[in-house]
C-alpha cells in the first residue's frame, strides 16, 4: 500500500503503529480485495493498545475521504476500503465504550443500519454495565439510545449492583425503572423499592 497517497495525516498515525498492528490492518485489508472478512480467532488475547491505534487510524482515514473536493480516484477507493477493513477488526475484537460509540456514530452517518443493529447487539456483550452505562450518557443521542436499550435488556442483578455507585447510579435506576415497567419485571420492581427505603435511611 502507498499510504502516503492517503494524506499526511494517515501516514503520520501508519508510521507510530506497532508492527502486529499494522500487518493485523494489512491482512484485513488483503481480505476485502477478494470479498471477505478476515476473521480473528476467538483465542486472540483482547490488545487496547491496537484498539487505540486502529481507532485513530480509522478516523484519519475517515477524515482523508471526506475531505473537500477528494476525487474519486483509486486513491479514494483503496482508502476507503482500508477504513472499511480498520472498521471490521474493530468491531471483531473492542471492548472499549470510546471505539463502539465511534463505530456507531460511522454506521448511522453511512446509513448502515445493518451494522448499527449489530454493534447494538454486541454492547452488553463485550462492556461491561458500567462502560455501558458510559455510552448511555453519551453527547450522541443514537449512542446514548443504544445504550439505554443494551442496559434495559440486561439482566436485573447486573443493574442493581450499580445503584450505589455514584456516577452510574441514575443510568441504572433508569434502565430498571424501564424493566418494571415495560417489562412488568419484578425483580427490578422489587429492587427498586429496597433501593428507595435504604436511600431513606440515610437521612
Amino acid at each position: 500500500m502507498m499510504i502516503e497517497e492517503f494524506g499526511p495525516r494517515v501516514a503520520s498515525v501508519w508510521s507510530h503503529l506497532r508492527t502486529t498492528t499494522r500487518n493485523l490492518v494489512e491482512r484485513a485489508w488483503k481480505s476485502s480485495a477478494g470479498g471477505s472478512v478476515m476473521q480473528i480467532p476467538q483465542s486472540t488475547p483482547y490488545d487496547p493498545r491496537a484498539d487505540h491505534e486502529l481507532s485513530q487510524l480509522l478516523a484519519a482515514l475517515d477524515e482523508h475521504t471526506v475531505a473537500a473536493g477528494l476525487p474519486s480516484g483509486d486513491s479514494s477507493l483503496e482508502a476507503r476500503r482500508l477504513a472499511e477493513a480498520c472498521a471490521g477488526v474493530l468491531t471483531q475484537q473492542t471492548q472499549s465504550a470510546e471505539v463502539f460509540a465511534q463505530l456507531i456514530q460511522r454506521a448511522h452517518l453511512r446509513n448502515d443500519y445493518a451494522r448499527v443493529d449489530a454493534l447494538a447487539g454486541m454492547l452488553s456483550e463485550r462492556l461491561a454495565p458500567s462502560e455501558v452505562c458510559e455510552l448511555a450518557r453519551a453527547n450522541n443521542v443514537v449512542v446514548r439510545a443504544l445504550a439505554q436499550e443494551a442496559l434495559t435488556q440486561m439482566p436485573a442483578s447486573l443493574l442493581i449492583a450499580l445503584l450505589h455507585d455514584p456516577v452510574d447510579a441514575m443510568v441504572a435506576r433508569h434502565a430498571l425503572e424501564r424493566q418494571a415497567t415495560e417489562y412488568a419485571s419484578e425483580e427490578a420492581y422489587r429492587a427498586l423499592h429496597e433501593f428507595e427505603d435504604f436511600s431513606s435511611e440515610d437521612f
